[in-house]
């Protein structure tokens, strides 16, 4: 019987495919500011900049494709139940192919309507303007989950989580919360594995720490999982 291996991605996993990272050096909060762009508050003190934004991002992420991280996991599926938990708002996982993806932040290429949180569509292409509607007349907005917001996903993730055999951190430095969290929620005992350049200072039991980019540190992982875990 597979191995249920829980992955939870965040932005170093995609900065490999040339999209941008939010709280790096030369990442895109010091081209914006937060709370213009990524806030309800903002979003209602000018739509049109927040819809610009947005516009922008979904034209540079249809320019990318997925890396050499991403197809590993895919490639994982054959060996495991790999369920993937994902705070990136990119497609690069689906696109890659992955069968099982929750978005814990939203997703890019989908829109949203401002009045029933409900109604979602796909974006055709890489933009919503103002004046794209739902079917009840209400602008749409980006389908992102903003700060201050509820992550209304994360009772989904936490049972993902629950059940894992394996829990893995690809591209994260677990400073967002509350998917930060998720770590919490494996079951005592269960091998964690952190596959991230930068030092971490998480005091974690059965933790083993990759300190590589995405794709090197999935690749020396994958080995060691089909080694000693299959």
């Amino acid at each position: 019987m597979k191995k249920n291996l829980v992955v939870l991605t965040g932005a170093g996993i995609s900065a490999e495919s040339g999209i941008p990272t939010f709280r790096d050096k030369g990442g895109l909060w010091e081209k914006y500011n937060l709370e213009e762009v990524a806030t309800p508050e903002g979003w209602k003190k000018n739509p049109k900049l927040v819809l610009e934004f947005y516009n922008e991002r979904r034209k540079q992420l249809l320019e990318c494709q997925p890396n050499k991280a991403h197809y590993i996991l895919k490639e994982l599926e054959e060996y495991f139940n790999v369920y993937i938990i994902t705070q990136n708002v990119d497609d690069l996982h689906e696109r890659a192919g992955s069968t099982n993806v929750l978005h814990l932040h939203g997703e890019l290429r989908k829109a949203q309507s401002t009045v029933d949180p409900n109604l979602i569509y796909e974006i055709k292409g890489w933009q919503l303007n103002w004046g794209d509607k739902c079917e009840k007349g209400s602008q749409l907005r980006p389908y992102v989950v903003w700060f201050g917001e509820p992550v209304t996903k994360m009772p989904e993730a936490i049972k993902i989580t629950e059940k894992a055999d394996i829990f893995v951190i690809v591209g994260t430095s677990l400073q967002v919360y509350p998917a930060a969290s998720l770590v919490f929620y494996v079951k005592k005992n269960t091998p964690i594995f952190l596959v991230d350049p930068t030092e971490t200072y998480l005091d974690i039991e059965n933790l083993t720490h990759i300190k590589e980019k995405a794709s090197k540190g999935l690749e020396i992982l994958k080995n060691i999982l089909l080694t000693s875990y299959i």
